[in-house]
C-alpha cells in the first residue's frame, strides 16, 4: 500500500455502460471490476461518467409520452439528464458495491451524488448548437417539434433531422461541497454524470438549460476541484494516435502539454470524439504541479496509473 492515497477521478465512456439497460447492468460489472482494482492498489476514487445512449432513450421515452397525451408538456433535457444520472448511479453503484464486498472490502460506502453544473448563460455555444441528441425525425415531424417544444432542429447528412442543443463549457460544480465532504470521508462517490445537469444561475435560483455538459471537460473541473493527483479518461483505445487509421499512425505513451498543444494545432484529434479528451487532459495536466492526466482503456487503467500502459499527459 502507498503511504498516502493517491486521488483518482475516473471519467467512464460510454462503452463502459452498454447501451440498453440488459446492457447496461452487464457493463457495469466489468467496470466496478475495473474500478475496485484502482481502489485495492490504494487509490481513492472519485467516479464519473457519460449518458449519451441513456439520455437519449430517456429523451425519446419522454418524446413518445407527449404524442399519448396531448397534455403532458414536454420533459426539459436538464431533466432528462438528472434522471439518466440517478438510473446510471443505480446500477453502478450496486455493481461497485458488490464487487467490493466480494473482495472482503467492507468499509467502503458508495454513493451517487445528483450533481448540477452551472454554466455560463453567455457562453459563445448557446448561440451555435451543435449537439445532436434524440432520434432521426422526418421534416415534418421535425417542424412539429420546432413549433411545439421550440427545439432546433438540424439536417444530418441526409439521414433525417435530429435536435441539436448548445454544448457550454462548464463553470462550476454546484455539489462540490458535498462531493468533497463525502471523498474525505473515504466514500467512494459516483458524480457529475453524463456532464452534470446544466443550469444557470438566476440569482439563488438555478434554471435547467437546455444544453450537453463534455463529460471529460466536466470530469476535468471536478478533479481540479478535489484535488486529484490523476484524472483518468477512459475511451475505446488503449492510447491516443497521431495519424489514427492512417499508415503512418504512431501511438503516444508520454505527452507534456507543450507538445499535446502542437498536436492539437496540426489537426490530429477528430473534434466529436478524441479532441475533447485531449483539451481535457492538457487541461488538467497543466492546472498545478504533479497532476497527471491518462487516456487508456478501462480495462488497462490499473496498468496506466502503474506507468505501464495508456497516453499519459503531463506538464
Amino acid at each position: 500500500m502507498m503511504s498516502k492515497k493517491k486521488r483518482v477521478v475516473i471519467a467512464l465512456g460510454g462503452n463502459a455502460l452498454g447501451n440498453t439497460l440488459p446492457e447496461q447492468m452487464a457493463a457495469v460489472k466489468i467496470t466496478a471490476k475495473a474500478i475496485v482494482d484502482l481502489i485495492e492498489d490504494g487509490c481513492e476514487v472519485v467516479v464519473s461518467h457519460g449518458n449519451g445512449p441513456q439520455v437519449g432513450m430517456i429523451n425519446n421515452a419522454m418524446i413518445a409520452l407527449t404524442h399519448e397525451d396531448l397534455e403532458q408538456p414536454n420533459t426539459p433535457l436538464s431533466v432528462c439528464v438528472a434522471m439518466s444520472q440517478a438510473y446510471i448511479g443505480y446500477d453502478l453503484q450496486n455493481a461497485l458495491r458488490e464487487e467490493l464486498l466480494n473482495r472482503n472490502i467492507t468499509n467502503i460506502p458508495v454513493a451517487t451524488m445528483i450533481t448540477q453544473v452551472r454554466v455560463d448563460e453567455n457562453d459563445p455555444a448557446f448561440q451555435n448548437p451543435s449537439k445532436p441528441i434524440g432520434k432521426f425525425v422526418d421534416a415534418e415531424q421535425a417542424k412539429m417539434m420546432e413549433e411545439k417544444f421550440n427545439y432546433i432542429m438540424k439536417e444530418d447528412a441526409g439521414r433525417g433531422y435530429r435536435r441539436v442543443v448548445a454544448s457550454p463549457k462548464p463553470a462550476e460544480i454546484i455539489e462540490i461541497g458535498t462531493i468533497r465532504t463525502m471523498v474525505d470521508a473515504g466514500n467512494l462517490v459516483i458524480a457529475g454524470g453524463g456532464g452534470g445537469i446544466p443550469v444557470t444561475r438566476q440569482g439563488n435560483h438555478l434554471k435547467g438549460a437546455s444544453a450537453v455538459i463534455d463529460k471529460d471537460f466536466a470530469s476535468c473541473l471536478i478533479a481540479k476541484e478535489l484535488d486529484a493527483d490523476y484524472l483518468i479518461i477512459l475511451t475505446a483505445v488503449e492510447k491516443v494516435a497521431l495519424n489514427f487509421g492512417k499508415p503512418d499512425e504512431k501511438w503516444l505513451s508520454d505527452v507534456s502539454v507543450e507538445e499535446a498543444e502542437q498536436y492539437v494545432k496540426e489537426g490530429h484529434f477528430a473534434p466529436g470524439s478524441m479532441l475533447p479528451k485531449v483539451q481535457a487532459a492538457m487541461d488538467f495536466a497543466s492546472s498545478k504541479p504533479g497532476r497527471t492526466a491518462l487516456i487508456t482503456l478501462l480495462e488497462k487503467s490499473r496498468d496506466a496509473v502503474q506507468g505501464k500502459t495508456g497516453t499519459m499527459f503531463h506538464a
